[in-house]
Formats: structure tokens, sequence, C-alpha cells
């Protein structure tokens, strides 16, 4: 049996020489595309990150929270679809098997004239 050390050593100089393909972007979309592509830093836009002030949601003590524009179109679309699905579900028909199984019962018995028609009124 051959020694171990020389094939690792081989086996190490062989990796580092080989070329080893980047997978960090497979396919390159940017040929698709007409303009450049943006450098990080600086963009041209303004940084998104509001540092932290230590207040609780950004408002100071005695000041008045003010809504953004969405705050107020989200909210009754939400809370108001919440409702809509309420009384959607509180009126919704009854399909359970136990209610098709007692109407079934109960039209059989009248049909062999065990029970009698409810429609039909006793003659007096």
């Amino acid at each position: 049996m051959p020694p171990i050390a020389p094939l690792r050593a081989a086996a190490r100089s062989t990796a580092l020489t080989t070329a080893r393909p980047t997978l960090q972007y497979p396919l390159n979309f940017r040929s698709f595309s007409q303009s450049q592509p943006r450098k990080s830093g600086g963009g041209g836009h303004e940084s998104q990150y509001d540092p932290p002030s230590g207040w609780l949601f950004g408002v100071k003590p005695g000041e008045k929270y003010q809504k953004e524009g969405w705050e107020g179109v989200w909210h009754w679309g939400f809370y108001g679809s919440f409702a809509v699905a309420i009384v959607a579900y509180a009126f919704k028909p009854d399909t359970s098997i136990q209610t098709w199984a007692l109407e079934e019962a109960r039209r059989r018995l009248e049909a062999e004239g065990i029970l009698p028609d409810p429609d039909v009124k006793p003659k007096e």
C-alpha cells in the first residue's frame, strides 16, 4: 500500500491549480439589459435605514403621531375584509353530513307514512 502523505500533497496541489467557476451569479441576466449595473455604496438614493431614536415608534412623548398615507386604507381593507368574512361565515349554508342524514331520514319516513307531512294541515 502506498504512503498516504504524497497522495494528499498531490491532491492538494491539483485542487489549488484547477480553476473553479464562481457560482455567485450562475446566469448573467445583466447581459440582456441596456443599463449599467449600479455600484454598491452611492447609487444616488438616500438610505432607507432610520437610525433608532429611543422612542416608542419614533414618537417623542407629548407629540402627536402622524399617520402615513397607506395606513388608513390598510386598516379599512384589512378589518373590512375580516368583517365580510365573519358575515359570510355566519350565513353559509349548513352542509354537514348530520344535517343531510336527518333530512333524508325525515323524507323517507314521510314517504312511508310513518311521520305525518308537516306541510299538510290537519282537518278539523
